[in-house]
């Protein structure tokens, strides 16, 4: 839904906002609300770190990549990069 700015703005503030734009159109985005992180609102991002943590788990305790593969329908760089957590650690003790 369009606007005209002479509708809704002060006349002091139309005049602001014509210095920099005029006759085109704006899009002025919400500023009350914070934006919610890429799946928090739907818990989806949750759920994946659970899930991450327990390939982790699951890989720590010596299951085989090839196996958390075929249980979480994930190829084998997606579980790389998963467990690479565990790996760094191992190596550090």
């Amino acid at each position: 839904m369009y606007l005209n700015a002479e509708d809704v703005l002060p006349p002091r503030l139309l005049r602001q906002v014509q210095e920099y734009v005029q006759g085109q159109e704006l899009y002025i985005p919400k500023g009350s609300e914070e934006r919610a992180g890429w799946g928090q609102r739907n818990g989806t991002k949750r759920r994946l770190e659970l899930r991450n943590q327990e390939i982790r788990h699951r890989y720590a305790a010596g299951e085989h990549i090839h196996s958390l593969m075929d249980a979480y329908y994930l190829g084998y760089d997606s579980i790389r990069k998963i467990v690479r957590k565990v790996e760094r650690k191992n190596s550090s003790d």
